[in-house]
C-alpha cells in the first residue's frame, strides 16, 4: 500500500515544498495548523507536528518531522500523533528523518528551530485553556539547563549554587547566576532573558544581573532577595530525577513482526543484520531508534511506532527521545552506534531520484515549483574565494629549518617534494589584513613538513594572532590559495637539501622537473585569475578528455585539448605554456588525430578516461563547540544546529565543518596554554571524521582567532564585526548590550566588499603576474596601477568617481604588453617625446569612449570629461630607481623606434592560428609587424562591440589578447 500527498489530512496536503517551518497542533485527533506568528509557542497539554524543510546547496529539499508531546497531553495522542508522523514521511517520498521530543527533553536540533528557547504555557486544547491574558502578569521562576528552560516553584528553596535562574517580574527581570555555573550558562541565559523581555514586556522593562555571593548591600542583590523574603544560605542542589542519567546494559537490536518486538541477540553490530523487510527498534538506553526498511509497507512502518510508543510505556522511560530513519538515510548518530557501516551503503540522493519524487507530488495535484534544481542552474556555482585578490603576496621555500624567500617570479612554482609558507595581505575593514599560511608537498618529507608549520606559527604569534594561518596539502588546495596564487604551477620532485638526502638515503629516483626532459602538465581552473599547470606522470593514461595538456621533450612542446574542452580551457592553457616554455613553437594535437611523436614522448597510447570530470560542490557547514572541562586535555566536541554569529562564545574553541575545509576559530578568552593545541584539535577533528564525511586527514585547515576573522570564513554568518570588537567575556558582552551600554569599541565600515574573479589584476598572457609579489618584506609595493597608467586611464574614467569599495584594476587590458617576456615597448614607460609612443597613444586615443558611451558607468556627464593626472613622482623616489628609470625609458623607446624598420604582414597571417603563419619573426612581438593602419582599424572594429559588453566581461576579454 502507497500512500499519496493526497491521502493526508487537508491540513497537510502540500506542505514541505519549500525551505521553513511548519506547524500542526493535534486538535480532537486532527492536525490544525498553527500560524506563523504563533510558532515557538506550545501548550503542555497539546501535541504537535513540526515539519523543518530544508534545501541543501544542490538544490534538493530535506525533510525533518517533529512531533512534540507536552507533558500533560494523553497517550492515545501521542499515539495517533505517530503515526501521523509516519505518514507525512511516506507522502514526502520516505526520506524524512522523524523524531519524538518530549517536553523537557527536546533534541538540541528541535530547540535550535526556536532560538533563545520555549517556554510552554499551562493548558490546551482540551482543557479550554489555550491561551494568556495578556493583562495580567505572574511573577514566575524558570531554571536554564542547557539549552532548556523549565518554571520551577516561585521559592528560595529552588535557588542552588550550580545552575543560573530568571525571575521575571512585573516591572524587571532578574538573572541569578549561581557561583558554580559557567560563564557560557550565564551568556546563554541571558538571551532568555532577552526573549522573555521582548515576548512578555514588549521589549519594555528594566534588567538586573544578580550574582551568587552579593549581599543585600548591592542595590539589585537587595532588591531580588527581597522578593524571596531577605537572604538565606542556598542549600546545596538536590539530585533530581530529571538529572539522573538512565542506566544503560548495553545496545539492544529488536525486530518488529505485527506490533510486537523480538531481542536479537548478537555479539557486535553489523549493518547486514538490518533486513530491508524489516523493521527494528535499536536501544541505546538514553536514546531509541526505528529503522525502517526500504522494502517495508506504510503499515509495518505504523506498526513500528506505535510499538516504539508502547516499548517508552513499559520500560518506565517515558520521557526519552525516538529517532526513525528509513533505509539508505540513517542519522549519523544511528551509523556510530554499529561496529561496522559500509560508507557505501548510504544511498545518495541523485538529480534523478529528486526528479522522481517530483513527478510522484506533480501527479498528486501539488506544485513542485522549486523542488527540482535544474542543471543549467547548478553548472553556475562555481566556488567564489570571499578574499581580495589585492594583496601582497611573500613566499619562502623550506630548506630543512632555513626559509628562503622566492623571487616574484617563481613565487607561483611550487615542486612536490619542498614545502612552503606564504604571506598573504589584503586590504581589511579598517586595517590590512592577513593570511599565513604552509603548502606541503606531497613528495615532502617530515622534517620540511614540522619546521614549516613550527615557523608559520611563530610568525602568526609574533603579529600577536591577528594573521588567519591555513595549513594546505597538495591537491587538496581551497580556491582561496589558487586566487591568491592566480597562475600557479605545481613541479615534480624536490630542490630542498631535505628532499635529496631522503631519496639517497632510500635509493629513489629523482624525478625533479627538467626543463629539457619529458614533462606532461595537466591544465585546469576557473578563469585567468585561477588558474593552474599540475605536473604528473607522462604517460597516457593520465590523459583525460575534460582537460587540456601540455607535452614537452626532445626539443618538441605539443598541447593536447580532450574533446570535452571548452574555448575557455583552451585559453588558459595557453596562458599556461607562456608560462612554462615561452616563444617557443608549439604543435598542437586535437584527441583522436594525434601525430606518433606524441604517443612516443608517453610512452605509447593506451586507454585513458573519456568521461566529464564532475567538480564537488559546496557542502552544508556544521559548527561544533569544542569545550574544556575539569581541566582536561580533550575536549568535548559538540554540534550547533541552525547556528549563528552568537553561538561563537569567547571561552571555547569552535570548528566549522565545510567538508572540503574546516575552520578552527579561537576565542579571545580561550585559554593561552590551549591556543598551541588548535591545530592539533583541527587534525583530531578530521580523524575522527563525526558527521562519517569520508573527511581526508589532508583537508585544509584554517585557523581564525575572534576579531580578526577573515571574510571567507564570516560569509557562513550574518556577521555583526562590531560584536567581535568589544572586549569582556561572553556573559559581559551580552549584558553590556542588552543593558544598552554596550558599544562598538570600534566604529567600524561595513565590510569592504572583497573582488573574486572580475577584477583586472588577473594574469594576462602578457603579464605572468599583474600584482606585486614581494619576495622583501623590506620592499613591500601594494598593488595598485602606476602613475603612467594613471595617467592613460584618464581616457576611460575619473578616478575620483570610482567605487572605492571596488580596487582599480591593476594593468590596463589597452596597454599591456601582448606576452611575457616580450621586447615589445611597454607604452607606459616611453620618453614623453619619442615619436613611437605619440604615433602608438594616438591609437588609443581613438579609442577612448564617448560621453554618451561611457554614460552607463560613470556618475554623471560632465565627470565623465575630466581627465585625472598622474602622480608626480615623490621625493621619497632614490637617485638610483631614477636612473634606473632614464635607462630603461631611454633603451624602450629604442625598441619602439625600431619597430618602424620591420616587415609588416597581413592580420590573417600574424595570429597564432594562421594556416599560413609568417616563419622567422619574434613570436612575442607580433604586434610589432602589424601596419599602423591595420591595428588602428582592428581597433576600430572592436570599439562598440567591446564597449557593448557588461563590466565584468569587459575585464575579462582583455583588448590586446583578443586582436590576436
Amino acid at each position: 500500500m502507497t500512500f499519496s500527498m493526497r491521502d493526508l489530512d487537508q491540513a497537510l496536503q502540500g506542505c514541505g515544498q519549500k525551505s521553513g517551518i511548519e506547524i500542526w497542533r493535534i486538535e480532537s485527533f486532527k492536525p490544525v495548523a498553527v500560524p506563523k506568528e504563533s510558532h515557538g509557542k506550545f501548550f503542555t497539554g497539546d501535541s504537535y507536528i513540526v515539519l523543518k524543510t530544508t534545501a541543501s546547496r544542490s538544490g534538493s529539499l530535506h525533510h525533518d518531522i517533529h512531533y512534540w508531546l507536552g507533558k500533560d497531553s494523553s497517550q492515545d495522542e501521542a499515539g495517533s500523533v505517530a503515526v501521523m508522523t509516519v505518514e507525512l514521511d511516506s507522502a514526502l517520498g520516505g526520506r524524512a528523518v522523524q523524531y519524538r521530543e518530549v517536553q523537557g527533553q527536546e533534541t538540541e536540533k528541535f530547540l535550535s528551530y526556536f532560538k533563545p528557547c520555549i517556554i510552554p504555557q499551562e493548558g490546551g486544547v482540551a482543557s479550554g485553556f489555550n491561551h494568556v491574558k495578556p493583562e495580567e502578569h505572574q511573577t514566575r521562576l524558570y531554571i536554564c539547563k542547557g539549552k532548556h528552560v523549565v518554571r520551577v516553584p516561585f521559592a528560595r528553596s529552588t535557588l542552588n549554587h550550580d545552575d543560573v535562574f530568571i525571575l521575571d517580574t512585573e516591572s524587571k527581570i532578574f538573572q541569578f547566576s549561581g557561583s558554580k555555573s559557567s560563564i557560557q550558562e550565564r551568556a546563554k541565559a541571558l538571551e532568555v532573558v532577552q526573549y522573555i523581555k521582548d515576548t512578555y514586556h514588549d521589549g519594555k522593562c528594566e534588567i538586573a544581573a544578580v550574582e551568587d555571593g552579593r549581599m543585600m548591600a548591592d542595590a539589585e542583590a537587595g532588591e531580588f532577595w527581597g522578593l524571596f523574603g531577605g537572604f538565606a544560605p542556598l542549600p546545596k542542589k538536590p539530585a533530581s530525577s530529571d538529572d539522573q542519567t538512565a542506566e544503560s546494559d548495553g545496545i539492544k537490536l529488536l525486530s518488529v513482526e505485527k506490533g510486537t518486538t523480538e531481542p536479537i541477540e548478537v555479539e557486535s553490530l553489523q549493518k547486514d543484520l538490518l533486513d530491508t523487510n524489516k523493521c527494528y527498534i535499536l536501544d541505546c538506553g538514553l536514546e531509541l531508534f526505528v529503522w525502517k526498511g526500504r522494502s517495508t509497507s506504510i503499515d509495518q512502518r505504523k506498526s513500528a511506532s506505535q510499538a516504539a510508543e508502547e516499548f517508552f510505556r513499559s520500560s518506565e522511560r517515558p520521557k526519552l527521545n525516538l529517532v526513525s530513519v528509513m533505509e539508505g538515510f540513517e542519522t549519523v548518530m544511528f551509523r556510530s552506534k554499529f561496529d561496522s557501516w559500509p560508507a557505501t551503503s548510504t544511498v545518495a540522493e541523485p538529480q534523478q531520484g529528486r526528479g522522481k519524487v517530483a513527478a510522484l507530488l506533480q501527479r498528486q495535484g501539488v506544485n513542485v515549483q522549486g523542488l527540482v534544481k535544474t542543471s543549467s542552474s547548478s553548472s553556475k556555482d562555481e566556488p567564489k574565494p570571499y578574499i581580495d585578490a589585492t594583496g601582497n603576496l611573500q613566499v619562502w621555500r623550506m630548506n630543512g629549518e632555513e626559509k628562503i624567500s622566492l623571487e616574484a617570479a617563481e613565487q607561483s612554482k611550487f615542486y612536490s617534494g619542498n614545502c612552503y609558507i606564504f604571506q598573504y595581505s589584503y586590504p581589511g575593514e579598517d586595517r590590512e589584513e592577513h593570511l599565513v599560511g604552509t603548502w606541503l608537498g606531497k613528495q615532502s618529507v617530515e622534517e620540511d613538513r614540522e619546521s614549516a608549520i613550527s615557523i608559520a606559527s611563530k610568525m602568526v604569534e609574533s603579529m600577536k594572532f591577528m594573521p588567519a594561518q591555513a595549513r594546505i596539502y597538495e591537491g587538496k588546495e581551497p580556491i582561496q590559495f589558487f586566487v591568491i596564487m592566480q597562475s600557479f604551477i605545481t613541479f615534480k620532485g624536490g630542490v630542498s637539501d631535505a628532499f635529496k638526502k631522503y631519496i639517497a638515503e632510500n635509493e629513489l629516483p629523482d624525478n625533479t622537473y627538467d626543463k629539457e626532459g619529458v614533462a606532461l602538465f595537466r591544465v585546469q581552473g576557473s578563469g585567468p585569475e585561477n588558474m593552474q599547470a599540475i605536473q604528473i606522470e607522462a604517460v597516457s593514461t593520465g590523459l583525460n578528455s575534460s582537460h587540456c595538456y601540455i607535452l614537452h621533450g626532445d626539443s618538441t612542446v605539443f598541447t593536447w585539448c580532450g574533446n570535452l574542452t571548452s574555448s575557455d580551457d583552451k585559453e588558459l592553457m595557453e596562458r599556461m605554456l607562456d608560462l612554462i616554455k615561452p616563444n617557443e613553437h608549439t604543435k598542437a594535437q586535437k584527441e583522436g588525430s594525434e601525430c606518433e611523436q606524441f604517443w612516443e614522448l608517453l610512452g605509447g597510447k593506451s586507454e585513458y578516461p573519456s568521461q566529464k570530470i564532475k567538480k564537488d560542490g559546496e557542502s552544508d557547514p556544521h559548527l561544533f563547540s569544542c569545550t574544556f572541562s575539569n581541566g582536561k586535555n580533550i575536549p568535548r566536541v559538540t554540534e550547533i544546529f541552525s547556528f549563528t554569529q552568537d553561538d561563537l562564545m569567547t571561552e571555547d574553541i569552535f570548528i566549522l565543518d565545510c567538508q572540503t575545509e574546516i575552520f578552527v576559530w579561537v576565542g579571545q578568552q580561550v585559554d593561552p596554554k590551549k591556543k598551541p593545541q588548535v591545530l592539533t584539535i583541527g587534525e583530531k577533528f578530521l580523524k575522527h571524521d563525526f558527521l562519517l564525511e569520508n573527511l581526508a586527514s589532508e583537508t585544509p585547515i584554517y585557523i581564525v582567532t575572534e576579531g580578526n576573522e577573515p571574510p571567507f570564513f564570516t560569509r557562513f554568518f550574518t556577521w555583526d564585526s562590531s560584536k567581535s570588537a568589544m572586549h569582556g567575556n561572553s556573559f559581559q558582552k551580552k549584558l553590556a548590550v542588552l543593558t544598552n551600554k554596550g558599544k562598538p569599541l570600534l566604529d567600524k565600515p561595513k565590510r569592504r566588499v572583497p573582488v573574486y574573479s572580475s577584477r583586472s589584476s588577473v594574469p594576462d598572457k602578457s603579464q605572468p603576474r599583474s600584482r606585486s609579489m614581494t619576495s622583501s618584506p623590506d620592499r613591500a609595493r601594494v598593488r595598485g596601477r602606476s602613475p603612467a597608467f594613471n595617467a592613460l586611464a584618464a581616457n576611460f574614467e575619473k578616478l575620483g568617481t570610482r567605487n572605492q569599495s571596488t580596487p582599480p584594476p591593476m594593468v590596463s587590458p589597452l596597454v599591456r604588453k601582448l606576452y611575457p617576456k616580450s621586447n615589445a615597448p611597454d607604452l607606459t614607460k616611453l620618453a614623453p617625446k619619442s615619436a613611437a609612443f605619440a604615433a602608438r597613444t594616438a591609437l588609443f586615443e581613438k579609442f577612448r569612449p564617448t560621453p554618451q558611451e561611457a554614460a552607463p558607468t560613470t556618475p554623471s556627464s560632465s565627470e565623465a570629461t575630466n581627465e585625472a593626472e598622474a602622480p608626480k613622482p615623490t621625493s621619497e623616489t632614490t637617485e638610483e630607481e631614477s636612473m634606473n628609470n632614464i635607462h630603461e625609458d631611454s633603451k624602450e623607446e629604442a625598441e619602439a623606434e625600431e619597430d618602424s624598420s620591420l616587415p609588416t604582414f597581413s592580420y590573417e597571417r600574424l595570429k597564432t592560428d594562421s594556416e599560413d603563419p609568417v616563419p622567422d619573426i619574434d613570436l612575442a612581438r607580433r604586434e610589432a609587424y602589424m601596419s599602423a593602419a591595420e591595428f588602428n582599424e582592428k581597433l576600430e572594429m572592436t570599439k562598440k562591440e567591446f564597449y557593448k559588453l557588461p563590466k565584468w566581461k569587459q575585464n575579462k576579454l582583455k583588448m590586446a589578447v583578443q586582436l590576436f
